[in-house]
């Protein structure tokens, strides 16, 4: 059989809020190429399993708050205890809340912060060190993808937590990577332009941001989840073995207008 460095047979991957919208669509691209999936969040996600398990992928649920950090290593251990080990991770789990910056509450920027970045970095955290006890028995290393966001390079409007989380993710990427290559593990970031998610249907219902949206994006189109499958699986796999601290934009060009 001819060498595939994108096939991830036998790797288990860990997606946090893989019920529906881009964690779906990543959960779904990563069992594609071969992977396991572990889906952590509070939803029970039954579309993404029934999808995971079609391609023939096995597929484990593990019920988690994630706007907590005390329920971190519960989550690993439970997928360690279903499938045996975490070779990837895809911090996806993420929340919003808009209102202008002289109105914003502290409850607002509490939640966005520990959701979007907070509980992040102790999951990694978590997973790296079980990554780290699995190279004792000479199979170490793993991949860690943190979902970042257009606003990790740009400021936006009237979401003050959430600019901040996604800007705090990227620089996050990037420290952890420096930290960890040695350790072979790669983390990496995608930050997805404008998608079609729970999330944005607020701007996607209001006529004049959808306008101004739609008219900047190169592709002329939102995102769909399975836009991210392929940079997922990319930075998933062996292929991207030599690819460590990026943030990865998937944006129908948004960047580069």
């Amino acid at each position: 059989m001819a060498y595939n460095p994108f096939d991830l047979t036998g790797r288990v991957a860990l997606v946090t809020g893989a019920n529906t919208g881009l964690g779906q669509g990543l959960a779904v691209a990563l069992a594609r190429a071969g992977a396991d999936i572990v889906a952590a969040g509070r939803s029970t996600p039954t579309e993404t399993e029934e999808a995971v398990t079609e391609v023939g992928a096995r597929f484990h649920f593990v019920h988690a708050d994630l706007d907590s950090v005390g329920v971190v290593q519960s989550v690993v251990d439970q997928a360690v205890a279903a499938f045996g080990r975490v070779d990837i991770l895809v911090n996806n789990a993420g929340t919003i809340r808009r209102a202008d910056a002289l109105e914003f509450s502290e409850d607002d920027w509490d939640l966005v912060m520990n959701v979007n970045l907070k509980t992040p970095f102790f999951l990694a955290q978590a997973v790296a060190r079980q990554m780290v006890e699995q190279g004792a028995g000479g199979q170490g290393g793993g991949k860690i993808i943190n979902i970042a966001s257009m606003l990790s390079f740009q400021g936006g409007i009237r979401v003050a937590s959430y600019t901040a989380s996604k800007s705090g993710i990227a620089g996050l990427t990037k420290l952890l990577a420096n930290e960890w290559a040695a350790k072979g593990i790669n983390v990496n970031a995608i930050a997805p332009g404008y998608f079609a998610t729970n999330n944005t249907e607020a701007l996607r219902n209001d006529e004049t941001r959808n306008r101004d949206i739609l008219a900047r994006i190169p592709a002329g189109r939102w995102g769909r989840p399975e836009d991210l499958g392929g940079a997922a699986v990319f930075l998933a796999s062996s292929a991207a073995d030599y690819v460590h601290g990026t943030v990865l934009a998937v944006d129908g060009g948004w960047l580069g207008r």
